[in-house]
């Protein structure tokens, strides 16, 4: 029987969720539970320096509004527990496995100073990009020179002894079998002089203890990749199954940083995306369906989801795109809940005493982003100034002074009518346009021009109209009458 897949997401906590770090969680989300099995949640908080007051909770709330549930966490115990990196590291976990490996000889202490370790320094770029190679000074310490410092309180760091020769090859789901000389890794650092693992270290100490099966996480760890499995050969452990998400990059295939503005899943909930278009768009940046289908759920995507489709290249995170997908999400939303989004936007705009939920339905199919939603209803707070030339209409063959004849025509019928309805008013002017012979859009074209001001609008005129009611209805069309009558005179 093969063995349960459990895959992690272990987030630092040090501000807003990335778009990479979303895309990993939602990986290793769906990479489980297409399998049927366990996602954990895990803190890697051993880095002191970034940690950042309130982003665990901003790694909660982020998971819970995509709807990327965690079977085991820092909140839920599923017996691999603590699930907190410092709390581990509080229990020696870390330490102990590190002097084990130095028993082994496979690890060994470190005393060298920072003015030695600066002395190792090797610029390798033009733009003076240094490297630290250490050159295993501290490995030749006998047992008693090793004792000695110990006693001595002098600083020290554990490293692990990676041989100069040979060859260390690994195996990646999306980049197949990768081999890097051994002279090229160098004798990485696990515990810090601050008593603290490294990440590299605490990583594969805690994939192990807690059963992780696959591994998920950017490409830029591929370098690592082969340090992790020195490790997991030094203890003697399962090497889990590696799977190495591409680049994501902005428009200009440059990579995605906090300054693009849409870094962040916080930052695009911010800018008016909702949060289940935010993840279908994610689950896209590197992963492709054999159908090209493009609209997910997050069920769907579970029981869709095959990593073995991903792609090496980089993702582009295609802002386009992304605005057309949330667009087709606002339309197939339930209204209620469209609503809800929308009322703070519709409200900013028009602050009059309007049927907001007539306004939120005319914009619901016509807006990509909820912001978009200012610019399309702002002319029902109030009429803007607008140029005659609007009346113009080829199609419904209709200019200035044949809209001003229009809407003489049109202005007592509608002072007659009682019934502001949108039904109503259609058919009012339906049958006076089947009266007089007209074409339908001939008759609505400068009614629409003179209640919005505008060239597009989110609805019909008699659709407006129903918005405005009578008295702001008739108040438009007379100012739009004056304003045709001067412009002729």
């Amino acid at each position: 029987m093969s063995k349960k897949v459990r895959t992690r997401f272990a987030p630092s906590p040090t501000g807003r969720m990335h778009v990479g770090n979303l895309r990993t969680a939602l990986y290793a989300y769906l990479i489980a539970k297409h399998e049927g099995g366990d996602f954990v949640l895990r803190v890697e908080d051993t880095d002191q320096e970034r940690y950042v007051e309130g982003a665990l909770d901003i790694i909660y709330r982020t998971l819970d509004k995509t709807g990327l549930i965690h079977d085991e966490g820092p909140d839920r115990d599923g017996g691999y527990g603590p699930y907190v990196q410092s709390e581990r590291q509080a229990m020696g976990l870390y330490l102990k496995y590190a002097r084990q490996l130095v028993e082994q000889g496979d690890a060994y202490y470190c005393f060298c100073d920072k003015e030695r370790l600066d002395s190792l320094k090797t610029t390798v770029s033009d733009d003076g990009t240094d490297i630290v190679v250490y050159d295993k000074h501290c490995l030749g310490l006998s047992r008693e020179e090793v004792e000695a410092n110990l006693a001595a309180g002098k600083p020290w760091v554990i490293r692990l002894n990676v041989p100069n020769e040979g060859e260390t090859t690994f195996h990646d789901e999306i980049y197949g079998d990768i081999t890097v000389p051994n002279a090229e890794l160098d004798d990485m650092i696990l515990i810090k002089s601050d008593g603290f693992p490294t990440y590299n270290f605490a990583n594969v100490v805690d994939d192990h203890l807690m059963g992780i099966t696959h591994v998920v996480r950017g490409n830029e760890y591929l370098s690592s990749a082969p340090k992790y499995n020195r490790l997991y050969e030094a203890f003697g452990w399962e090497i889990p199954v590696y799977v190495h998400c591409p680049l994501i990059t902005d428009e200009n295939h440059k990579k995605l940083s906090k300054r693009s503005g849409h870094s962040s899943y916080e930052d695009l909930i911010d800018q008016g995306f909702v949060s289940k278009a935010v993840v279908n768009y994610v689950a896209l940046l590197g992963w492709c369906p054999d159908d090209n289908r493009e609209i997910f759920s997050l069920e769907e995507l579970v029981k869709e989801f095959d990593y073995r489709h991903m792609s090496k290249s980089p993702a582009v995170f295609d802002t386009v795109k992304l605005k057309w997908m949330n667009g087709e999400y606002l339309k197939a939303m339930d209204f209620e809940e469209f609503y809800e989004l929308a009322e703070p936007y519709i409200c900013q705009a028009v602050t009059k005493d309007m049927d907001l939920k007539k306004i939120a339905a005319l914009v619901k199919t016509r807006i990509e982003i909820l912001p978009d939603i200012a610019e399309q209803i702002d002319f029902f707070q109030e009429l803007p100034p607008y140029d005659t030339g609007l009346y113009t209409h080829k199609k419904m063959k209709t200019d200035a002074a044949k809209g001003l004849e229009l809407l003489r025509e049109v202005l007592p019928l509608l002072e007659a009518q009682e019934d502001y309805s949108n039904d109503a008013l259609f058919e009012t002017l339906k049958a006076f346009a089947g009266e007089k012979g007209y074409k339908i859009g001939y008759v609505m074209w400068p009614i629409r021009t003179a209640v919005s001001g505008k060239q597009n609008t989110p609805g019909g005129a008699t659709e407006i109209m129903e918005v405005l009611q009578k008295d702001e209805s008739l108040k438009r069309i007379r100012s739009g009458i004056e304003k045709l009558t001067a412009e002729q005179q």
